[in-house]
This record gives C-alpha cells, structure tokens and sequence, in this order.
C-alpha cells in the first residue's frame, strides 16, 4: 500500500509539475527567438528600450591605391611567357621591356625571336646566353656574358640595323636575319608575337 501510494503521489506531482515546466520552457523559447529576431509581440517587452548603434568602420580612412602602368602590364606580360615555358629568361623581362623602349623597338620581338631561335634559351650554344640565334653561322658562335647584355645588343642591332632600314616586320627582318628560309621563321614570330599582346 505504501508503494502504491508513492506511485500515485509521483504520477499526481509529475502531472501537476509537467505542464509547468513545459510552459517555462516554451516561454523561454520566445523569448530566445524575439530576441534572435528581434519582432514579435514579445520583443518590445523582452529587449531593452534604448538604442545602440555600433559604427561598422572607423570615420577616417586611409586608401591606398596603386595604378598600374601600360609599362607594368607588359613585363609582366612578358615575365608571364617566360614562365609558362619555364626560360631562364624569365628574371629579364623588365630588360626586354626597357631595352625595347629605348630603342623603339616593339618589345614582343625579342621574345618571338627567343622562342622560335631557341624555345627561350632552352637550346642554345653552351655559355653563350645567346638565346636569338645572333651571329651563329655554322661553328661561328656570338657569345654574351649574360642575358641581360644579350638583350641589349640584339635590341640595339634590331634596330639600327633592320627597323631603321624599314625591316620592321618578322616578314621584312627575315630576309636578311636567316635568308634561306622559306617563311616558316617569320610565322612562328608573328604567331609568338600575337601571343604576347
């Protein structure tokens, strides 16, 4: 009898209990989502009456801008295309752009010429940095002591000695830098030419 009347007392205080607890519990559920939300009929009763505002970015700030320059945008073109075909060249390509201006020269042309003598200095007589197949006529070999003196002279021969004398286009210039060919030489430079604009 006694066990049965602990029985019936814990079902009467669970039943009375219950309802309670359930009904804090979904009360405090509106309250955590009116205060997520921030709406409801609750949320003027449960938030506070003042208003905050928290400023997102400092009053004053400081912008840095860097433009880039057409010069810029053609070393690093032609530092690009070095790099796709992993050239040595690679660290040269601002000497490219610079020699080219100095001599009005068009800077694509040095590295058409690089590739279609010597696929960017990747063939090319041993110690001689000479990527442009300049001056080599059989066992003859012109030789550099870097790529960077290399550039210079090819630009500079370029143009005193074929784009002054109106030998401008890789069509014109093959007639006097490699003769004997047919027309492949000036394709391949126009092609390489059109890669890097």
């Amino acid at each position: 009898m006694v066990i049965y009347m602990g029985k019936v007392t814990l079902l009467v205080s669970f039943t009375l209990i219950l309802p309670v607890i359930l009904a804090i519990n979904i009360i405090f559920l509106a309250y955590l989502s009116f205060q997520r939300n921030g709406s409801g009929i609750f949320s003027s009763l449960l938030t506070p009456s003042k208003t905050i505002a928290y400023a997102a970015l400092p009053t004053i700030q400081t912008i840095s801008q860097e433009g880039v320059t057409q010069q810029d945008a053609r070393v690093e073109m032609v530092r690009q295309f070095f790099a796709a075909y992993n050239s040595p060249l690679e660290p040269f390509a601002k000497d490219v752009v610079a020699a080219a201006d100095e001599h009005n020269l068009d800077f694509r042309l040095i590295p058409a010429i690089a590739m279609q003598e010597s696929n960017l200095c990747k063939k090319v007589p041993p110690d001689s940095h000479n990527c442009w197949g300049f001056g080599i006529y059989g066992k003859n070999i012109k030789k550099f002591d870097g790529y960077a003196s290399a550039i210079k002279a090819v630009t500079k021969t370029l143009a005193q000695e074929y784009a002054a004398k109106g030998l401008k286009t890789p069509e014109q210039i093959m007639r006097k830098y490699t003769p004997s060919n047919e027309g492949s030489w000036a394709r391949s430079v126009s092609y390489f030419m059109g890669v890097l604009q």
